[in-house]
């Protein structure tokens, strides 16, 4: 399945993606630098009931927030991480273990932590003005996902 949608649509194209991942608790977003990842994942919350402002945790590896609902949602971003043992020491695998909602950037920097019912989601841009989701259910993810 794949979801197109202009950045104009963004709030609507997180909506629909929460449909299509309905009962996935860990969502991994691959792309490539600059794809949108971090205002996808901004969208995302907002849709989830995030009121809080939504940052990068490119430095801090893990943020978390609280929804109207009172549940718990982490943002991670593994970018800076070196390996599986690394972010097991950062309390990632605490948190994708947790229960609770992970949304996760740059998951392939420790893709071995992750739990089986993970939802991968790759985001592509076609232009400057237009991406592209792509959805795979499994820790073996392709290449080909993590590269389109």
């Amino acid at each position: 399945m794949e979801v197109i949608f202009t950045l104009d649509e963004i709030g609507e194209a997180a909506k629909k993606m929460l449909a299509i991942t309905e009962g996935h608790k860990v969502l991994a977003i691959h792309g490539e630098m600059g794809a949108g990842k971090t205002t996808f994942i901004q969208a995302l919350c907002e849709a989830m009931g995030v009121q809080d402002h939504v940052s990068s945790p490119t430095f801090s590896i893990i943020n978390q927030y609280i929804n109207m609902e009172g549940e718990i949602i982490y943002h991670m971003d593994l970018y800076r991480i070196k390996d599986e043992a690394e972010a097991t020491g950062s309390g990632v695998e605490d948190c994708l273990f947790s229960g609770n909602s992970c949304l996760v950037e740059w998951p392939e920097k420790a893709l071995g932590i992750f739990p089986d019912e993970t939802m991968h989601i790759n985001i592509a841009a076609i232009n400057a003005n237009t991406r592209k989701l792509s959805f795979q259910h499994s820790t073996k993810i392709s290449s080909k996902l993590i590269n389109n």
